[in-house]
């Protein structure tokens, strides 16, 4: 049985927990102190003692915890999860059916109830991603409900959080079978092989399918197509696969080489028609424009933070900037993808980079078209921090 714990929230943070937000931040609590053990189930109450939430406390980057529930008769035990999961399930039926897409989130956190918690489907196997140690201590109520629900081939799972040694599984393989990797999942009908054995990291970001999608049905045919901060080279694939005429991938990691080889083999794509280069994305727009190289398509998708021997890279800071690399190497009336996931902020001010950074370069351009999370990364309309993926087709004039 879980520890209850009694927290009081701070008059300016009333009024979110009563129009439901699920964060549960340092700064809304008077009594952080009486917070010990994470996994402890916390109950949320304004000065006059009335109710406001009931979650678990949880440490990771956004907050010290999630309200699961506004009811106070509501028990977070296993009939919890199991309803919330169940629920999430129901809502991806058509995921399930498509014989084309193999790959998707079954459960996204917040926006299906629990926050801290996804799990991701991959052809038959699920991997459960754990955001802090107060939400690993739900595993055994998680792992029994997708034993109940069965017909599965194995549970893996990622602890995405600092476990300080505590938690020693091998290779990240919880039960069921252990798989023979990669396994290769679909896609729209592209193909992409994917690693749940090896480290944070699986070899693709499903929240990006949408956009995959777009760049082969759209915008890739005839098209030299730069991909930067292309990690496996997955918008390289698309873009092959749309009928680019060549692809250019970029990444500073040494096995993205490698990586991006694989997953063009497993398309049938002759890589070697195809440049892969490790190098350091902001060196390599030096090295295009001192080779005055232009390109029909640019894809921008860097991390939110990053940091190299030579710079730190903060997109919040440091956007428009790299923006203003890529308008110089792309063609007139060329196609500049331009991604973040940083949740930090929305896609006003993502606009207002775009703004910035064909203003100092004298260039006109038109959006063509914006992207956010696909259907399977359920938003909780009262967390849009949650809904962290901005995606901008912007044409140059």
């Amino acid at each position: 049985m879980q520890k209850t714990i009694e927290l009081k929230v701070k008059e300016p943070f009333i009024q979110d927990f009563q129009k439901g937000v699920p964060l549960v931040s340092r700064e809304a609590i008077t009594n952080e102190s009486a917070l010990k053990e994470e996994g402890a189930i916390i109950d949320l109450f304004d000065s006059s003692h009335n109710f406001l939430g009931r979650g678990y406390y949880g440490r990771q980057n956004k907050g010290i915890g999630w309200v699961l529930t506004n009811k106070q008769d509501e028990a977070i035990d296993f009939s919890f999860f199991q309803r919330k999961i169940l629920k999430a399930i129901n809502k991806r039926q058509g995921f399930y059916q498509d014989e084309e897409t193999t790959a998707f989130r079954l459960f996204n956190g917040e926006g299906d109830g629990i926050g801290g918690l996804t799990i991701d489907y991959f052809d038959g196997y699920y991997q459960i991603n754990w955001y802090s140690d107060g939400i690993y201590t739900f595993k055994e109520q998680v792992i029994q409900v997708l034993d109940n629900l069965g017909d599965y081939k194995a549970i893996y799972e990622k602890k995405r959080f600092d476990t300080k040694g505590k938690y020693m599984e091998d290779d990240d393989f919880v039960k069921g079978e252990r798989g023979e990797f990669p396994i290769i999942i679909k896609e729209n009908g592209m193909r992409y092989a994917v690693y749940l054995n090896d480290g944070a990291m699986v070899g693709i970001f499903l929240d990006q399918r949408e956009v995959r999608k777009a760049i082969r049905d759209k915008y890739a045919k005839g098209k030299h197509v730069l991909n930067t901060f292309s990690y496996t080279g997955a918008f390289s694939i698309a873009a092959a696969l749309g009928g680019a005429d060549k692809t250019t991938s970029v990444d500073l990691a040494k096995r993205s080489k490698a990586k991006t080889i694989e997953q063009f083999s497993v398309n049938d794509i002759d890589f070697e028609q195809h440049d892969i280069r490790v190098m350091d994305v902001f060196d390599y727009f030096q090295y295009a424009q001192r080779h005055q190289l232009k390109f029909d398509m640019v894809v921008l998708d860097p991390p939110s933070f990053a940091r190299s021997k030579k710079r730190t890279f903060s997109t919040s800071k440091d956007y428009p900037k790299l923006l203003m690399d890529t308008i110089s190497i792309t063609e007139k009336n060329g196609v500049i993808v331009a991604s973040t996931n940083n949740a930090s902020f929305g896609m006003k001010k993502f606009k207002g980079f775009v703004e910035k950074a064909f203003k100092q370069m004298n260039t006109g351009y038109k959006i063509l078209e914006e992207y956010h999370l696909p259907a399977d990364f359920q938003v909780d309309r009262k967390f849009q921090q949650g809904n962290y993926l901005k995606v901008l087709f912007i044409q140059v004039k």
